[in-house]
């Protein structure tokens, strides 16, 4: 019936990085996800929110491998 929350926001934020994947240049990748960043810590304002910090990160790790492998967190064998 209904979704979990958890795991519809997961499938969200994969559909949107698929999004961005594709439709940007990967020399504009690194400052949208700074711009993102810079959005999110003002997120106390009414169209800024703090939902922007974890969408630039992701944004920033799709370029920074390192930055990504963090960010998937280690692997199961």
């Amino acid at each position: 019936m209904s979704r979990r929350p958890r795991q519809s926001l997961k499938n969200r934020l994969r559909r949107a990085l698929v999004r961005v994947r594709r439709f940007l240049p990967p020399g504009t990748r690194l400052p949208i996800g700074l711009l993102l960043m810079a959005g999110g810590l003002l997120g106390f304002l009414p169209i800024l929110g703090f939902w922007m910090l974890p969408l630039g990160v992701a944004v920033i790790a799709l370029d920074v491998v390192p930055f990504w492998r963090w960010l998937r967190g280690p692997r199961k064998r």
